[in-house]
Parts: structure tokens; sequence; C-alpha cells
């Protein structure tokens, strides 16, 4: 074989060894176990408890995320977990909670197995708890020095802590928009952010464009789609019937540890489109 074929030959088989390797690599990313946020099924679990979290695992999933213990102590939600397959690695509790009583739901996460505790909502929270009406930059300032303040104590106990959004964040304030103020505030080894993809983008905003950038400070996403509507409203369809690509997300999301599904609204029962969503992400490769 001369010199030119035998560099044709080991271009184009390197070409072959990328391409095989390729597929592999992406199946890598999406190895995170398909999670529930309970949220979605928080009228049934009030209903039935043991019984809806057997058809959350029978629908697909593995991992959940709660929102509200549903006045179980942490022994039997845990007992509830393990008896249905389930494994709950995360939770949601709003700051105004989380500033008041962290020890609480720090003991109460120990002995449920947490891996996390997030911040569900920071809306309406001020500095000033006699003010009033829409939040400043500064309030949003001093959020973030709570959320460096609260992740301390998490970290300090073990627990990871993270930080989920709404729209709220992504308002811009005198000129700043305040979710990329959020990030710049706190530090990255205390206050970890669980980016809800489907909020993100109701604001017209590119998930991509944060994961890509700062992968390890997202290892935590809420997935759900999205539909434009007419006069700006958004409605939350089941995965894959809306407008977001999932695809170019989970590519970017190489810090990913969790990710759980959330649907709002449903079209059929909302176990079958729940057992539909975790179909559709188990089908997805990036």
């Amino acid at each position: 074989m001369n010199s030119t074929s035998r560099r044709s030959f080991l271009k184009a088989a390197g070409a072959v060894a990328a391409c095989a390797a390729a597929p592999q690599v992406r199946a890598r990313r999406l190895r995170a176990p398909i999670g529930l946020q309970l949220y979605s099924v928080r009228e049934q679990l009030a209903q039935d408890f043991q019984g809806t979290l057997a058809q959350v695992h029978g629908a697909g999933y593995s991992v959940v995320e709660a929102a509200g213990y549903f006045d179980h102590t942490a022994a039997d939600f845990r007992h509830a977990m393990e008896a249905s397959g389930l494994r709950c690695v995360s939770t949601h509790h709003p700051l105004s909670l989380l500033k008041t009583q962290s020890d609480k739901w720090i003991d109460y996460g120990h002995t449920l197995g947490l891996e996390y505790i997030v911040c569900s909502s920071s809306d309406g929270m001020h500095r000033d708890p006699a003010a009033k009406g829409a939040q400043t930059l500064d309030d949003w300032r001093w959020i973030g020095d709570e959320f460096n303040r609260i992740g301390s104590r998490m970290k300090a106990d073990g627990l990871i802590f993270g930080v989920h959004n709404h729209t709220a964040e992504f308002a811009v304030i005198d000129g700043v928009l305040v979710y990329d103020e959020l990030l710049r505030l706190t530090e990255p080894d205390l206050v970890v952010f669980e980016m809800d993809c489907g909020w993100v983008y109701a604001t017209g905003r590119n998930p991509v464009d944060y994961l890509s950038k700062a992968p390890a400070r997202f290892p935590l996403l809420h997935v759900k789609d999205m539909v434009r509507e007419a006069g700006g409203k958004v409605e939350s369809p089941a995965m894959g019937k809306g407008d977001i690509d999932y695809k170019p997300i989970l590519r970017a999301a190489t810090g990913l540890k969790y990710y759980f599904v959330e649907q709002e609204h449903y079209d059929i029962d909302p176990i079958q489109e729940l057992k539909q969503d975790a179909e559709y992400m188990r089908k997805l490769s990036a």
C-alpha cells in the first residue's frame, strides 16, 4: 500500500471509528434515570398516596422529586417510596420555609435519603419583610446571599442545595437579567441550579445558552414541553407534543445527574400521559 493510499485508509478508518463511538457518547449523556417531579400527580397523591406511587413506578419512573410530603413522617414517606420501587433524591421547599425551618427539613431529608434540597420559589420575597410589590434588584441580590447561607448550611450536613426557576428569575431589572445575577452571586460549591427548561423557553430564552457555558452548575433539570398560544400564553402538553427540542438541551447538559419530567395539565388520564412522557424520554437521544 503506498503512502497516499495508507493515509486515505487511515483517514477513512478513523472516520468510521468516530461514527461508531459517537452513539456511545450520546448514550452516556442520557444515562440519568427517568425521573418525575411529584407535583405532576399532586391530586392523585392526596387521594391515594401509596397507590399513586406504585402507578408512577409502573409508568416507567425510578426516581422522583418531592413537592410536599402529604402529612407523612420522613420514615413513612421513605417506606412508601421503597415499597413502590422508587427513590426520592430531591425535594422542593419555598425560600420562606428554608429561611426559617432549614434544620427541620434537613433532618427530614436525611431520613428520606435525599441528595438535594431545592428552593422551589423565591417569588414575593423581599429584603425588607414589610416591603410589598415587585421585587427589586437589591431584593434578588439579598436572595442570592440567602442562597449562599442556606447552601453552606446544607453542605455542612452532607446535602446539596439547589435553586429552581420559574419566569420571575428571567426578569430584567435596571438592565440586569436576574438569573445571570444569581449565577454570578452564588458560590458554585454551595449552590447548584435546577433549570426548569420549560419556563426558560417560556421567557424566550434558550436553556442551551446556560448549560453550554457552565454545565457543572446544572446537575438537575425539569423537562416539560411548552406550546406558545395566541396572546403569549403558554401551555404544557405531553413530552414531544410541544415546541421544545430537547436533543440540544440534553447534549449541552454534560453535568446532568437527574432530570424530572413535570407535567401540569393533561389531555387524557394523567398516569397514561406520564407513561407516554417516560417512553418519549427513554427513546430520546442527544
